[in-house]
């Protein structure tokens, strides 16, 4: 009776040290993995009950990773939602800036950094302009 839950511990546990050494990629990996071992661990517990511990742990790990990855795949897909939006505004905040090059009087060059809101360009001190300025614009204000 206990030789059979026994052999099912030593595999839960031989199977759990080879997870966390080959790890996982994605979170319905792990969560495949992490509900295989705890179904199966809970069915042998069950299985052992009905003197069947083999296949409560078969029943439990199937039952378990099937669960754990529809949980982990929830996830995956929330973090790639979150990914996708973090491209969607790096392009989009890219698309409203603008840089214009003014040249000071001792040749270097300044760039200002302008973002576009609307139909209204923002400048780095907050400054508001109605149309794209021109370099001779921010010269007086960014200049040297």
């Amino acid at each position: 009776m206990y030789k059979g839950l026994l052999t099912v511990v030593l595999a839960l546990a031989v199977s759990l040290g080879m997870m966390l050494v080959s790890g996982c990629e994605t979170k319905a990996q792990t969560g495949a993995g992490i509900g295989a071992l705890a179904g199966a661990g809970l069915g042998a517990i069950v299985g052992n009950q009905f003197g069947n511990t083999g296949m409560g742990a078969l029943i439990g790990g199937a039952a378990g990773a099937g669960g754990g990855y529809l949980i982990g795949n929830e996830g995956d897909k929330k973090d790639a939602k979150k990914e996708s939006q973090a491209q969607i505004n790096a392009v989009r905040d890219e698309a409203n800036t603008v840089v214009i090059n003014v040249t000071n009087s001792n040749g270097s060059i300044t760039p200002v950094i302008l973002r576009r809101s609307g139909n209204v360009y923002i400048g780095p001190k907050g400054e508001q302009y109605t149309t794209l300025p021109t370099a001779e614009n921010l010269k007086p204000i960014y200049g040297i």
